[in-house]
């Protein structure tokens, strides 16, 4: 399945089946748009059923990572239809129906949701500025890793808005309630190193080592691994993170481990007692539903 031509991205995919997305409007530090959205969104869907993309990594061109939000853009710059007068009630029950879909639907949210459901590992080389939605997006990720150069805010505060992309969601559950509080309420940019000591990163690396990093990173996380295994783990771990019991979690295991030991687990045994590689055949794309 070849990956489409976009007109904000850059799409790579390496022999290890590591793609590389990077954010390619460096004229423009990368600044978000609702076209960027989209592509975002595409691709993360489309990823979902390649089963030849093993892991992603998504990085900046040029200077930036993305900057925030193209707030040049004329009307409403978050791509919102300023009459549709949504409700709580009207997003609970017509969330994807019009207006709602197109008119009041967080652009962010959609693209942060896309990375969420996409079944593969995911990791952030944030190689510059990383603003606003240049930073709650990828909060999403699994991992990120970011150059020293790497500057990241939460800035919303001071353009009278509010945390998007579904970072209330995923901020708190990495770096804990009050630091993302404070990140949100100070508004401030933070260094790299400020967010490595928060938990945001993983690691810091110098500019020329962040993306070879990334990558390496993301070959171990699929070299002689299966698909499906590393697909339900992943939803495994988002859903028992938030799992108000951990019989909850235990369903969903036994489920996952069912299915893993009449797959791929066959052979992963096979392969340890012959003391070989495996070769795995089970597809990301597979996997059943884990409740």
């Amino acid at each position: 399945m070849s990956a489409p031509t976009y007109d904000t991205l850059l799409v790579d995919l390496d022999p290890d089946g590591i793609e590389t997305i990077t954010l390619n409007r460096p004229d423009a530090l990368n600044s978000f748009t609702v076209t960027m959205a989209r592509e975002l969104e595409a691709e993360f869907r489309r990823l979902r059923t390649d089963d030849a993309v093993r892991a992603v990594v998504v990085t900046g061109a040029g200077k930036a990572y993305c900057a925030g939000m193209d707030l040049s853009a004329d009307g409403n710059v978050f791509g919102l239809d300023e009459d549709a007068a949504p409700t709580a009630a009207d997003l609970r029950e017509h969330l994807t129906e019009e207006p709602y879909e197109s008119g009041v639907r967080d652009t962010g949210g959609k693209v942060t949701l896309a990375i969420h459901e996409c079944d593969k590992p995911v990791i952030a080389a944030i190689n510059g500025a990383a603003v606003g939605i240049g930073a709650t997006m990828t909060l999403a990720m699994d991992v990120r890793l970011a150059s020293t150069k790497a500057r990241i805010g939460f800035v919303f505060g001071r353009l009278g808005i509010v945390p998007e992309a579904a970072s209330s969601y995923f901020l708190p559950r990495i770096v804990g309630l009050q630091t993302a509080l404070e990140w949100v309420y100070a508004a401030d940019i933070l260094s790299a190193e400020e967010a490595l000591e928060g938990r945001l990163l993983r690691s810091v690396h110098e500019p020329d080592e962040l993306l070879p990093a990334a990558l390496e990173l993301a070959r171990r996380f699929v070299t002689n691994r299966s698909p499906a295994a590393l697909a339900m783990a992943r939803r495994l771990l988002y859903a028992g993170s938030g799992s108000a019991h951990p019989l909850e979690a235990h369903r969903r295991d036994s489920l996952a481990m069912w299915h893993a030991s009449v797959g791929d687990g066959k052979e992963g045994v096979a392969a340890f007692l012959g003391k070989r590689d495996p070769e795995f055949t089970g597809r990301a794309s597979d996997v059943p539903d884990l409740g």
